[in-house]
């Protein structure tokens, strides 16, 4: 296939675009590549992109109307991965304009160049945050997410109504997955575990908030990647039987789907940091602090229906990823223990 893979240069883009690229697939990545963390890593992710066979990248904004109209109409995809945005649930406390311009603005120009395009999936990056003030757990698909707890929370949910409406009003193939706190190799700074392990092996105190009385449920990034290359591969259905007397908000008379896609396994953020700790080979001096806007003390997937739909459910211990994480950081910053 030829896939679009937007926010190539980030995390998660970087490391599907890897995985398509070795089963064959043409890739296509754009990114702005902003200021929001390091570029020279966001660089690096590229770098290690640039001389695959098979794959091409543009810098490129997706709030950029005519830009994206103009990729859209320069290139037949086959299937779109759409996994740019402004990301961070605490950012979005401060910068709110950012997450309006790239999740809200930026998010209608893929849906607009899919559908005038008529690619044959849009596959898009939601996230457990949609869950909000939801205490039921294991997360379902199939709750209510109507209380987000913060604005990046709030967009994510809107990018979920977004395509519904395309995939309604066009026929247009959607899914959307609901990611659970992703880690692993080449991961982001503004994430807990690159800033814990930078902070352990700088000797500084690191920041543990809710005093430490949180729950996640961790994902490794390839367990991430495998489940939306199955998705990919397995374009959004109408559902039988779904009914506007008792919605389903998971499924839809449209081709449209919502997944979890989360480990399965939540953690005490303290037995996080522990794995950590032995992995690196040093202790951390700890700062316990009070829970933060925007935060929730527990995640939990239920990914049964993601299992049922594409065969998979992520299947990685932190015990494995958080030591494939350590020994990626202290080679990439050349920082042992």
């Amino acid at each position: 296939m030829k896939v679009l893979v937007t926010g190539a240069a980030g995390f998660i883009g970087s490391t599907l675009a890897h995985r398509l690229l070795d089963r064959g697939d043409q890739v296509v990545g754009i990114d702005n590549l902003n200021d929001y963390y390091d570029v020279r890593l966001k660089e690096a992710r590229l770098d290690r992109l640039r001389p695959r066979a098979g794959f091409s990248f543009q810098k490129l904004d997706i709030v950029e109307r005519g830009a994206m109209d103009e990729l859209f109409s320069a290139s037949k995809f086959d299937a779109v991965a759409h996994l740019a945005a402004q990301a961070g649930v605490r950012y979005s406390i401060e910068n709110p304009s950012a997450y309006v311009d790239a999740n809200l603005v930026g998010f209608l120009h893929v849906l607009e160049g899919c559908r005038h395009s008529r690619v044959g999936h849009l596959v898009f990056a939601s996230s457990s945050s949609v869950y909000g003030a939801n205490t039921r757990l294991p997360f379902s698909e199939h709750d209510n997410v109507d209380h987000p707890v913060s604005l990046y929370a709030a967009t994510k949910k809107a990018n979920e109504l977004m395509a519904h409406s395309y995939a309604s009003l066009y026929g247009m193939p959607c899914t959307g997955l609901r990611f659970f706190t992703v880690y692993g190799p080449w991961g982001r700074p503004d994430m807990a575990l690159f800033k814990f392990t930078e902070g352990i092996l700088a000797g500084r105190a690191i920041p543990v908030f809710n005093r430490g009385e949180m729950v996640r449920d961790f994902t490794y990034v390839d367990d991430i990647v495998e489940g939306v290359i199955r998705t990919v591969d397995r374009p959004a259905r109408p559902a039988a039987g779904w009914s506007g007397e008792h919605p389903d908000s998971a499924t839809s008379y449209a081709p449209w789907r919502i997944f979890n896609i989360g480990n399965n396994r939540p953690v005490k953020l303290m037995r996080y940091i522990e794995v950590l700790e032995e992995c690196l080979g040093k202790k951390a001096r700890l700062e316990l602090l009070p829970m933060q806007a925007g935060d929730v003390p527990a995640t939990s997937a239920d990914v049964s229906e993601l299992e049922r739909a594409v065969g998979y459910r992520p299947q990685t211990p932190i015990e494995v990823g958080v030591r494939r994480f350590a020994e990626w950081y202290q080679s990439y910053y050349r920082k042992p223990a």
